[in-house]
């Protein structure tokens, strides 16, 4: 590294000793040389954990002539603090290598050539194999013979290959069927699993399925026994070649609990069982990273014993020990990252905001409505926090229509009061414009200047707002993705409100923050996360619920209809618009095939038009109109301009019209709940009923039951537990950018007892000790988990926090 490690300390004493007056050097100031300098230093050479430390820091500097004399103390200290640390790390030899380091070629009954089998699986050394945990385990010490299977039962079956069979369906040249007769001493079975795709048509492919199980392999076969109408069978078993045809059956697969671990092609089951036996050994005498006194406490085994029992458990209950013990461990890890994070956040200063002034008491004289009960408990709190000197981090939770945008508004003029400048970001154009024209609305009668920034705004006009930002002129920005783009600079930004943060990348909120200093962070979603999501993604955030609607709202009357129904619906909106009335007609968007979507939203736009309504004024609203073109159709739904809206989910979040009343949503079962709520929330804004309507196009029984639980709640936090519990949190939060860690056996669901005690337990070693000085142990562990999963790529939990 090329850092001049002494000279930086020397400059830092100096402007020390100097009473922190920004002393001029030959050629830069003091705060412009050590901005230089570490914003030069190329970050992928700096340890991963003090990397967000070291940005920030670089950041201040920037703006050290806006700081007060004991506010450049105490970034002077820190930073002193911040490059011993990293220096320390960087000449301090390479720790002793541990056996779990050691690579599984060298481990004795491996070798090379195991080992480079197990390069396919990302295996390279002893703790990558001991943490491949199953996937799954068959209890063969309770197998079922053939020939006394039962219908509605989960059993284990094992037998020889009588015949084996894999062709391409007759029917769907894109499906291949496996076909396996097993047979034991006391009968056989017919198995057919069914595999969708080109790869699994290939003749290759279908020939290594007839050789895998070729006649005399012995197999394993477990899953629901189903009775159909050419006799018994399993519904879509799991398969497990238990030795090569003709060989001994070996004793780590049968007459115990096996472990079924992920595979692929070219590793066996048995090379893999073979090999985690070999480092079973190993791990005798591994030393227990957590205190003695937590695991009693939490009826937590050994790790060294949890680590064997989760490949080879001895019996049931020594498997869920060991499961119980694991799980507990991600989640502690985590939630000891996150809260250290925390801590750390709350260590650093920042600047002390005034809540209490003429702006905030001037827009409560000019609201026309009251706060709600739970908007002034949330408002209190958020005002609380703006009042100390650390940066507030808190997330705001509010069902749809609860009234989150007031409160956030009264935050950025406890900012503007303070002489600080305040900044919302939002992750659609259209959601940006709706805030921009509400603040617009309540900001201009207390002479509050506001802008808005989206990709969309002219060159001349993003100008002249940036040139404003820069002066401090404009007090307040609005804006999409383009707010953290190079060129955006404020004078003194106080304070970030960040809406449906999901949306965001963690990386892209840290960059609106880093575009102040230590701004105080309010992160808003319209999304109610249930408590367990909420921990996992945000356990280093303060959390504010709105649990409360504004009076005189009406319950939106729910109902699933079939596909006969349309029809109903289609009356039900007639008749609401004859009565003055606005109706939505949301269509799915299917990301994958959105040109072929988008064609579809136009041509049922014009057969509504033509064919349906052709009385009423029915408009057109998606994702890839022109902005101009969105905000003109919005603005004409809002004056009544159109009777009728057909749209994609653009109109999840951000219109509000309190003169519409229906929503009708096609292919309803397309959509996760929470994401159903959000869109049934765009009506029932108004004094009149509501209704909301959802199409449901499947047969499937499970999809009605999901979609009865709308019909049956209004409550946004009890639909996103029931979403949770449905479709898991991948699908729940989306899986492009959930910021989910992965989970090698912890469930968010399942496991929500777990999560709770390991929170507990991370609080507590986190208030005794902090920085975990006095668990070495536990601190190296913590680190390798954060390296292992930088390196990964799973950056949106970590990056950022876990710093």
């Amino acid at each position: 590294m090329s850092l001049d490690w002494p000279r930086l300390q020397r400059a830092l004493a100096i402007e020390m000793e100097r009473g922190f007056c920004n002393l001029q050097g030959n050629t830069y100031r003091f705060n412009e040389y050590l901005h230089e300098a570490l914003t030069q230093t190329p970050l992928q050479q700096l340890p991963l954990q003090v990397r967000d430390r070291w940005q920030e820091t670089a950041a201040a500097y920037a703006h050290y002539n806006d700081l007060s004399p004991s506010e450049r103390q105490r970034l002077v200290v820190k930073t002193r603090q911040l490059l011993h640390d990293v220096h320390k790390q960087l000449t301090s030899p390479p720790p002793r290598r541990r056996p779990l380091d050691q690579a599984l070629k060298t481990v004795k009954g491996i070798g090379d050539r195991t080992a480079t089998k197990l390069e396919k699986l990302g295996l390279h050394t002893v703790a990558d194999l001991i943490y491949y945990f199953p996937r799954d385990h068959i209890d063969y010490a309770r197998q079922v013979p053939i020939g006394q299977l039962q219908a509605g039962e989960t059993v284990t079956i094992v037998g020889k290959v009588r015949r084996c069979n894999c062709f391409t369906s007759p029917r769907n040249a894109k499906l291949t069927i496996l076909e396996i007769l097993l047979q034991d001493a006391t009968g056989q079975i017919r198995l057919s699993r069914f595999y969708a795709g080109a790869r699994y048509a290939q003749r290759g492919w279908q020939e290594q399925q007839k050789r895998l199980y070729a006649p005399q392999t012995i197999v394993a076969a477990s899953g629901l026994v189903k009775l159909t109408k050419y006799g018994l069978t399993l519904e879509d078993p799991q398969l497990e070649v238990l030795d090569h045809a003709g060989a001994e059956i070996d004793s780590l697969t049968i007459g115990r609990i096996v472990p079924v671990y992920p595979l692929t092609e070219g590793v066996s089951p048995d090379v893999l069982r073979r090999a985690v036996n070999c480092i079973l050994p190993l791990m005798q005498g591994y030393p227990d990273p957590l205190p003695q006194s937590l695991r009693q406490r939490h009826h937590l085994i050994p790790l060294e014993r949890a680590l064997r029992y989760i490949h080879f458990p001895p019996d049931q209950r020594q498997l869920s020990l060991a499961r119980r013990r694991l799980i507990f461990d991600e989640f502690f890890y985590l939630q000891l990252g996150l809260l250290q994070r925390r801590r750390q956040q709350q260590q650093q200063a920042s600047a002390p905001l005034r809540p209490q002034g003429k702006l905030v008491a001037q827009f409560y004289q000019r609201l026309p409505f009251q706060l709600t009960g739970a908007q002034q408990r949330v408002v209190a709190e958020i005002l609380a926090d703006l009042e100390r000197p650390i940066p507030m981090n808190r997330l705001l939770q509010g069902d749809v229509g609860s009234g989150k945008t007031v409160v956030a508004v009264i935050a950025l003029l406890a900012a503007v009061q303070s002489g600080y400048q305040g900044a919302l970001m939002a992750p659609t154009e259209v959601l940006a414009e709706q805030h921009y024209r509400k603040l617009l609305e309540w900001l201009t009668p207390l002479h509050v200047p506001v802008e808005l920034l989206t990709g969309s705004i002219r060159t001349a006009k993003r100008r002249q707002i940036l040139d404003q930002l820069v002066t401090g002129e404009l007090p307040v920005l609005v804006g999409t993705h383009a707010l953290i783009q190079e060129g955006v600079t404020f004078r003194r930004l106080g304070l970030v409100v960040i809406d449906e943060q999901h949306r965001f990348g963690v990386a892209q909120r840290a960059k609106l923050q880093a575009k102040g200093l230590l701004p105080h962070v309010l992160t808003m979603t319209a999304t109610p996360i249930p408590r367990t999501l909420a921990l996992t993604l945000h356990g280093d955030l303060d959390v504010s619920q709105i649990d409360e609607l504004p009076p005189g709202r009406q319950p939106i009357q729910t109902t699933v209809l079939g596909r006969g129904d349309r029809p109903h619906a289609y009356e039900l909106i007639r008749r609401e618009v004859a009565q003055g009335r606005q109706a939505y007609i949301v269509l799915p968007l299917v990301e994958e095939s959105e040109k072929l979507d988008l064609k579809s939203a136009i041509a049922e736009h014009k057969r509504l038009q033509t064919e349906i309504f052709p009385n009423f004024r029915v408009g057109l609203l998606h994702g890839r109109m022109p902005a101009n073109a969105k905000d003109g159709t919005i603005r004409a739904f809002a004056k009544g301009e159109l009777d009728i809206l057909v749209a994609t989910t653009v109109v999840e979040v951000g219109i509000d019209v309190p003169n519409a009343t229906v929503m009708l949503v096609e292919h309803a079962e397309r959509f996760g709940l929470s994401q159903l709520h959000q869109l049934r929330g765009r009506v029932g804004r108004g004094a009149q009923q509501s209704y909301c309507l959802l199409l449901n196009s499947s047969r499937s029984d499970a999809a009605k039951q999901r979609l009865n639980v709308l019909a049956q709640s209004q409550d946004g936090f009890f639909i996103a537990e029931m979403d949770l519990r449905l479709r898991g949190p991948g699908e729940v939060l989306g899986t492009r950018q959930s910021g989910l860690p992965d989970f090698a056996l912890a469930g968010l669901v399942e496991d929500q007892d777990c999560l709770e005690a390991a929170r507990s337990a991370a609080a507590e070693l986190i208030e005794q000790d902090a920085e975990l000085r006095g668990y070495p142990l536990l601190q190296a562990v913590l680190q390798q988990r954060r390296d292992r999963l930088g390196r990964s790529g799973a950056v949106p939990l970590l990056e950022g926090r876990m710093n």
